[in-house]
């Protein structure tokens, strides 16, 4: 079991090399500046992003560090000018220039640089990252972390070698008393620890269905918005956004949402990584082009307290809305009671009470539901920590440092990796092989129940019982049954010059 802490880590790793970066056409050694206190921090925003459906967070970054004491933004990436082009306009009539590019090696080049707010697609993060650190500039990432294990370890190295301050903010390192919290349960205030638990409720539409290869938009370089995965045609309405629930780009809900509640679980965890992990679920309620899935329970086998995370992305919910029938989960709570009504969040069950966690705040109640505490923040902004960060020039000083956003990531790479090397299999099949997981069984009494409140009909329409892995945290790599398969999505082929490094 690996319990490696960051701040050990960080120990660990305090020494650096510089040399020359290979392969990344950059050109010369990294060069390093320090901002002084007074300094204005030079930023660039890679990915503004699509204007249509959910797919701004550039944007929404562009306006986040603007506002931030400091800081002047200096330049923008995107491969699609239709999405490039008008926020440099914006920018523009707000008296801000900024430098334009498509392709991120020609801005790496620009020495008037400090640092980079990273809000490509998942699969573009890690090269962005490493590639920026080669050239010394900071980097502030978008979760999660990696596209796939390895990518997040090489992104790790990559910040170590060339002392990089890199962050990668998930919402359980946000100001909302989560942290305050953690600690309240840390110093022992509610006894042993017994159980965790994760949940992001909400309706995911269908992504539509077509009927064969689309047109790409003239306005995108294809290639360079590949990059490190297949150019592959589009088989999907949008290219931009949908991404997520491909494959080839993305990591499903877990990825997208559920990192957010994964970090928190896993600090509450002891920081680590599991021995073992388990996936039930699949894509029900509509027949898209989306590969991942939309409901989902994941076990992660923690010492001494397991992780539960479960999505569920349909529209009802008879297991847990007020108006349903709310049955009595494997703690001996009604789900309305245990979970005070959250839809997104997290829940620490403890030997005398629990802290239930939503996006926005922290509560303790006893076990009789009486409210002990509510935990107001002392956590920083995450971007504002990030820039204080740049210039205290310590790792250390990070809310969400990049270590501990490639140990969370590694927790939905886990979940998924199981799923994709699962199979369907009838309600019987999986039921027996949960029976004895108490927690685990109860979840899948509940992915039922909010499917069947959905007309999902599992003998017609089973979940995909995924494999039950075997993790070697300090290796990063499965072992024993599945762990051959398991192993080839540790990472993936790459194509040149497009390459994530073995050596950073």
């Amino acid at each position: 079991m690996n319990r490696t802490t960051r701040r050990a880590f960080l120990r660990r790793s305090a020494a650096f090399s510089t040399g020359l970066f290979a392969g990344t056409g950059l050109g010369h050694a990294p060069w390093l500046r320090a901002a002084g206190a007074n300094d204005a921090v030079r930023l660039a925003v890679v990915g503004v992003g699509s204007r249509v459906k959910a797919g701004g967070m550039g944007r929404n970054e562009v306006r986040h560090f603007r506002g931030i004491p400091g800081v002047r933004l200096v330049a923008l990436c995107d491969v699609d000018s239709a999405n490039l082009g008008p926020e440099v306009e914006n920018l523009r009539k707000d008296n801000v220039s900024v430098e334009a590019y498509a392709d991120v090696r020609k801005l790496l080049e620009n020495k008037n640089i400090d640092a980079i707010v990273v809000t490509t697609p998942n699969h573009w993060h890690a090269l962005v990252t490493i590639w920026a650190c080669q050239a010394g500039k900071d980097v502030y990432v978008q979760k999660p972390a990696s596209y796939n294990i390895f990518e997040g370890r090489q992104m790790v190295a990559a910040a170590r070698k060339y002392n990089r301050i890199v962050q990668c903010p998930n919402g359980s390192r946000s100001p909302n008393g989560g942290a305050e919290a953690l600690e309240y349960v840390r110093q022992g205030n509610l006894g042993k620890i017994l159980s965790i638990r994760g949940l992001r409720f909400g309706p995911r539409g269908s992504i539509g269905k077509v009927g064969g290869p689309q047109p790409l938009p003239p306005t995108v370089d294809y290639d360079l918005w590949s990059g490190p995965a297949p150019v592959a045609e589009l088989t999907r309405q949008n290219l931009h956004y949908d991404w997520h629930w491909n494959w080839l780009y993305g990591n499903g809900e877990l990825g997208n949402w559920g990192i957010h509640l994964l970090d928190g679980c896993r600090m509450a965890a002891g920081e680590g990584l599991p021995r073992h992990v388990i996936s039930i679920g699949g894509r029900f309620g509509y027949d898209d082009d989306g590969q991942t899935p939309n409901t989902q329970i994941i076990y992660y086998d923690y010492d001494p307290a397991p992780v539960l995370f479960e999505v569920r992305g349909l529209p009802k919910d008879r297991s847990f809305h007020k108006n349903g029938a709310v049955g009595k989960d494997s703690w001996g709570k009604d789900a309305m009671d245990t979970y005070r009504g959250i839809s997104i969040g997290k829940v620490i069950q403890c030997e005398n009470g629990c802290v239930v966690g939503s996006v926005n705040e922290h509560t303790a109640y006893d076990n009789s539901g009486k409210q002990i505490q509510a935990f107001q923040p002392a956590t920083p902004e995450l971007g504002k920590n990030f820039i204080d960060a740049v210039r205290s020039r310590r790792a250390a000083d990070l809310a969400a440092d990049i270590l501990d956003g490639h140990l969370s990531a590694t927790l939905v790479h886990l979940g998924n990796i199981s799923h994709r090397l699962g199979r369907t299999a009838p309600q019987h099949e999986t039921a027996q092989r949960i029976e004895g997981n108490k927690e685990l069984a109860a979840a899948y009494d509940r992915l039922k129940a909010h499917l069947s409140a959905n007309g999902i009909d599992l003998d017609k329409t089973p979940p995909t019982l995924g494999a039950m892995l075997t993790f070697d945290a300090d290796a990063e790599r499965f072992v024993g049954e599945f762990s051959k398969p398991a192993n080839a999505l540790v990472a993936r082929e790459y194509r040149q010059p497009f390459e994530v490094p073995r050596e950073v």
